[in-house]
């Protein structure tokens, strides 16, 4: 039954070579007529299907390569397209001013594996199961990748996925265990099984990078390229090369570095994010054990431990430029600590974080650099999707903190910028409300693969080609679980709009904010109980619940979240809390629920 449906299908032809006589030039004339028409049919046939194959060909040729390009905690001030202030980044910048930079751009849950989660599944922290660092990713989970490697992508990952050992729909993958190291690091590798390459991390996955694009990727198919920085993910530790320039610089504080928390609801001044207080000695600041005990100085978490690990991992050559860097550092230090005061100790351990926090970006954008240089030399420009990301912001010395984790600018926000060539106009900035949740979706649909239903996001496809228009997103939602845990940071919810933020602290203390983010972009001003913001209060409230209520999150699957985290917690499994800690809290929570 197949013959007659093809001949339908190409009766056209036929007639065509008929009609206009081709059909006696192109038969032999010493055949019998039952023979000729045979072989003419044959011949219609092949010829259509050639005619397929090449319209498959060019089908698949359309569709474009995407390389994702993502660091760890990469906070968009340290970006020099979006603020030259702390550093310049020239290479990063070329992705802007080849395509669009976004300054709106945020993620769904700022902490480092719920954000890969959200970006590998176009679902929110509480429908795909990674609520926080603390719980396994569920890999029932479909994502990305699997779908466009099942639809003909060839796909790499290459750097830090941060969870598991074996990421689904990756034909090539070298990856790190957990966070990794900066120096001489391990790998889990898809087919050489576990192994330790020396030198410096950024450096490595991008020779890792370029190696695949070089001698595995296939001329023949478009590719999926996920190239994950490690850096600048704490603790700090930058490339040899860069340490004597970047131990003596020094860069500008930040205008609220001194903020009292005064104005804003308690879980902001109870946060363990401080600069002066909870950043390390030795561990982050680089101080060494020895001046520590000279000094008697107390320990800040697991400060020299944090030291000695990373120590550990030195070749005596590394170890040696090391100490060469850092010596001068700390006889300075030995010698002025004794009579500092609280406000230069912060500026002290400011100026440290500074220098080791962008002295590991210096690496990320010269490494961001080789691969585009790669892409320009071997024609693999104008057909590819390039986008470089963080999966969420980071605080610089704003209110004082370092780390993530509030819905604050900050790190709330992250760096957005995409290059499409021939379909992004090079050079332009949009201020739309994009989120980590719309990667997927994105993808998806450049690739013009369907994506499934569930998928919560919405594809940035008109907002990189210029169809402004047909963006319908001005809102996105907020939900941040991980607490009791290292840093403290309560649970909250939020919706943010370009002019506005509701927040609502609902764990341990039930709070809440708003922020008005115009007349406030320093967000220093909790006006909820403003009666001049009473209407827009009301709207927001409103909103929120609607959001809530699309996203499918509610109250039940929350308290469900804090049960499961309070018993591990409890049992003494959850980082960075003890059990008589978690104790405190429990008690403290009957207080509030009982007012």
């Amino acid at each position: 039954m197949i013959f007659p449906s093809v001949f339908h299908k190409n009766f056209g032809r036929i007639y065509f070579l008929l009609r206009f006589g081709l059909f006696q030039t192109l038969i032999p004339s010493t055949l019998d007529p039952m023979r000729k028409i045979t072989v003419f049919i044959l011949g219609v046939l092949a010829t259509s299907l050639l005619f397929s194959c090449s319209q498959e060909e060019k089908k698949v040729s359309d569709r474009p390569n995407i390389i994702f390009i993502m660091s760890d905690d990469h906070a968009y001030q340290a970006i020099s397209a979006y603020d030259n202030s702390l550093i310049e980044t020239p290479n990063i910048d070329r992705i802007a001013d080849m395509g669009i930079l976004f300054t709106n751009a945020s993620v769904t849950n700022s902490i480092c594996a719920p954000s890969r989660a959200t970006i590998l599944t176009g679902k929110h922290s509480h429908l795909n199961g990674k609520i926080d660092n603390h719980f396994p990713f569920d890999t029932t989970n479909i994502t990305f990748p699997q779908i466009l490697q099942q639809a003909g992508y060839q796909t790499a990952m290459f750097g830090k996925l941060h969870f598991g050992n074996n990421p689904k729909g990756f034909d090539q993958f070298k990856i790190l265990p957990g966070q990794g190291a900066y120096y001489n690091p391990d790998f889990i590798t898809k087919n050489e099984g576990n192994i330790r390459v020396e030198g410096y991390v950024t450096d490595i996955i991008t020779d890792m990078t370029l190696d695949w694009l070089s001698n595995e990727r296939k001329a023949d198919q478009p590719f999926m390229l996920m190239y994950l920085h490690k850096a600048p993910h704490r603790s700090w530790l930058m490339a040899e090369r860069h340490l004597e320039d970047f131990t003596n610089r020094s860069f500008p504080e930040p205008a609220t570095l001194f903020d009292d928390y005064s104005g804003r609801t308690s879980p902001v001044a109870e946060a363990e994010m401080s600069i002066l207080k909870h950043m390390s000695w030795a561990g982050d600041n680089k101080v060494f054990p020895e001046v520590m005990d000279e000094l008697g100085i107390a320990e800040i978490g697991y400060d020299k431990i944090r030291y000695e690990n990373e120590m550990k991992r030195l070749t005596p050559s590394q170890r040696e430029h090391f100490l060469n860097a850092y010596s001068k550092i700390n006889e300075e230090f030995k010698k002025a600590y004794p009579s500092m005061t609280e406000e230069e100790i912060m500026k002290w351990k400011y100026q440290r974080y500074m220098q080791d926090y962008l002295g590991t970006i210096q690496a990320v954008d010269e490494n961001v650099g080789r691969l585009l240089d790669y892409l320009e030399a071997n024609n693999l420009m104008e057909n590819t999707i390039i986008v470089y990301t963080s999966d969420q912001g980071f605080y610089l010395g704003e209110h004082g903190w370092f780390d993530k984790r509030f819905v604050y600018d900050q790190s709330f926000k992250t760096p957005l910028l995409v290059a499409w060539p021939g379909k992004t106009k090079a050079g332009t900035r949009s201020d739309e409300m994009v989120q980590n949740l719309d990667f997927a979706q994105t993808f998806l649909e450049a690739a013009g693969v369907e994506a499934p239903s569930d998928m919560q996001g919405e594809s940035m496809i008109p907002l990189l080609t210029g169809n402004e228009d047909k963006w319908t997103r001005d809102e996105v939602y907020y939900h941040y679980y991980e607490y009791p845990a290292e840093h403290m940071v309560n649970r909250h919810y939020a919706i943010v709009t370009k002019d506005y933020k509701l927040i609502h602290y609902y764990y341990v203390e039930d709070q809440w904010e708003l922020i008005d983010r115009k007349n406030d972009p320093m967000e220093l001003k909790n006006v909820y109980d403003d009666p001049a913001y009473s209407e827009i209060r009301k709207d927001l409230h409103e909103r929120l619940d609607k959001l809530r209520e699309k996203y499918k999150d509610n109250s039940q699957l929350s308290q469900r979240y804090i049960d499961m985290l309070l018993e591990d917690a409890s049992a003494g499994k959850v980082f960075g809390v003890s059990k008589e800690r978690v104790d405190e809290i429990k008690e403290r929570r009957k207080k509030v629920e009982s007012q």
